[in-house]
């Protein structure tokens, strides 16, 4: 029971997130880069390439509160003369699965409020909020372990430099499979921009999260993936970019806590300036 209430939570819960954190760091690494190096080619996803892995985000939740906080640290290794950028997020998140269901689905509410700091090449450093994040989800149960959600949200601008200053409209699909202790998760993250930045560059983009992981009694283990794609060109002469990482997670079911953690390398990039190592944890606690 518990392992199923912790695959369901990190389901929904990471679906926010993978919203929230993506946002975080792309534009945290965007912003920072363009301070470093007046580079429009630097922008990237407003939500955090990778942020919902780990979690079922096609799976509903059981109805009650939840707190999930991820955070991550890593570091982008400059190739072709492009500074090394390092970048550290924690992304706190509460969600409601509320008793109320549309069309078979349950009714899923969420807020986040995400922090980053952000350095390049020892020469800058900045920290401070990120764009803060509210959405409502429909999760279905589709029986035999499989699961459907569809998540509307919205980033809201922030003028402190480490964001974007624009408003920033979120959808994603969650498809999952939880049977027999597996976690099979593909999570579809489109982000599209409303209106032209001022100061920063936010290219509407396509994020995929892929998680595959087994649990053995209170572990859990396996692959993780995620890949990420600019689909507009928000400047004249803006280079879109595109990357794809791998990694491998695990995870601990206690009573009511449930932990992970997961490493990340990127393994294939166009115009992000440098291959990303990342760790990342993840705290879920339901109320």
């Amino acid at each position: 029971m518990m392992n199923k209430l912790g695959t369901t939570v990190r389901n929904s819960m990471k679906a926010l997130r993978a919203g929230v954190a993506a946002c975080a760091c792309a534009a945290a690494l965007g912003a920072a880069a363009l301070c470093a190096t007046a580079a429009p080619a630097l922008a990237g996803s407003v939500t955090q390439p990778g942020e919902t892995i780990g979690l079922a985000a096609g799976a509903p939740l059981p109805e009650g509160f939840y707190f999930v906080d991820t955070f991550d640290w890593g570091k982008r290794h400059g190739n072709n003369g492009n500074p090394d950028v390092t970048l550290g997020v924690n992304i706190p998140v509460v969600a409601w699965a509320t008793p109320a269901k549309v069309a078979g689905a349950r009714v899923q509410l969420l807020a986040a409020l995400p922090a980053l700091e952000v350095g390049i090449d020892n020469n800058f450093y900045d920290s401070g909020m990120y764009n803060p994040f509210l959405a409502g989800q429909l999760a279905w149960d589709l029986g035999s372990g499989f699961g459907l959600s569809y998540l509307l949200g919205v980033y809201f601008p922030v003028k402190n430099g480490l964001g974007f200053d624009t408003t920033s409209i979120n959808q994603r699909v969650g498809v999952s499979y939880t049977n027999d202790g597996w976690n099979l998760t593909a999570n579809f993250i489109y982000g599209i921009n409303t209106r032209k930045a001022t100061k920063t560059i936010n290219p509407n983009f396509l994020n995929i999260d892929v998680t595959a992981t087994k649990s053995f009694g209170k572990w859990s283990v396996g692959p993780v993936a995620f890949a990420s794609f600019d689909t507009s060109r928000p400047t004249a002469g803006y280079q879109k970019q595109s990357q794809v990482a791998l990694g491998a997670l695990v995870g601990y079911s206690f009573d009511q806590l449930i932990l992970q953690g997961y490493l990340t390398r990127t393994v294939a990039e166009n115009n992000y300036g440098g291959n990303d190592t990342r760790a990342w944890g993840r705290v879920i606690l339901p109320f």
